[in-house]
């Protein structure tokens, strides 16, 4: 009888441990559980982040009768659309390319195609006459694909600080290259004939800042003594090209 009552003791030790264990385990699992529930509400609240901006600026007024601009622009009642608002004629035609730089660009954004209207998209035509450059330029809002049509061209874009990696590659009829959002990248027609290529960019108004035109066109203009220190160059340089007249092509 006492074996008996032993064994049964023991019996039920080994019961008590396992649903100890059981338990623990359990409750690990409901932990587990609610921090991925939370985690997943995070990141609900985080996708319902704002908009990505679709102009330089959008500065907040209390009276919204004197507001003449919204995050893109104000949608027209759908009863009233008509094909025509999504659709654009010309895309064929060469742009002039008679410029200091070589190039011209064509677009077609939400200003050319109204129905382009909060759908992130949009495109344009790029002409280069023999030695043309598109000059470095950034695409705050945007990351760019672009299609080489003829002619060859040299592209590249540059990374971030602090590595400022360079990336470029010649490329012919038919190749594709990408330039990620917001990165300095620039395209350089090394073909003896005038190349075309067509690119589509990731937002319906990318923005365009040209580097120079930017930094040493800007209206007013900047410090050149902050300008001199900032790039390293003697005043008098930074004057010169402060005088010079930066060609916008886009």
């Amino acid at each position: 009888m006492q074996n008996f009552s032993s064994q049964l003791t023991f019996t039920q030790r080994i019961v008590k441990i396992v649903r100890d264990k059981t338990l623990a385990i359990m409750k690990k699992g409901v932990s587990f559980l609610v921090t991925v529930a939370l985690m997943a509400l995070a990141s609900s609240l985080a996708s319902a982040s704002d908009p990505s901006p679709l102009q330089d600026t959008c500065v907040a007024i209390a009276e919204p009768k004197n507001a003449v601009f919204v995050n893109g622009k104000f949608c027209k009642n759908p009863n009233l659309t008509k094909a025509e608002d999504f659709f654009y004629s010309g895309l064929d035609k060469p742009g002039n390319t008679s410029n200091p730089v070589g190039s011209a660009v064509t677009p077609v954004n939400v200003a050319q195609i109204p129905g382009l209207n909060t759908l992130g998209i949009s495109a344009v035509r790029i002409d280069y006459e023999p030695y043309g450059q598109n000059p470095p330029h950034t695409h705050p809002r945007a990351t760019e694909i672009l299609t080489v049509l003829e002619g060859t061209l040299l592209v590249g874009f540059v990374t971030s600080n602090p590595e400022n990696r360079l990336f470029t590659k010649v490329l012919n009829k038919g190749d594709v290259f990408v330039f990620p959002i917001g990165l300095i990248h620039f395209q350089f027609n090394i073909g003896h004939t005038n190349a075309v290529a067509i690119a589509g960019l990731s937002s319906q108004n990318p923005g365009v800042i040209t580097i120079a035109n930017a930094v040493f066109g800007s209206d007013p203009a900047i410090d050149p003594d902050f300008l001199a220190r900032a790039f390293q160059l003697e005043k008098n340089v930074v004057e010169y090209l402060q005088s010079r007249f930066w060609y916008a092509n886009n």
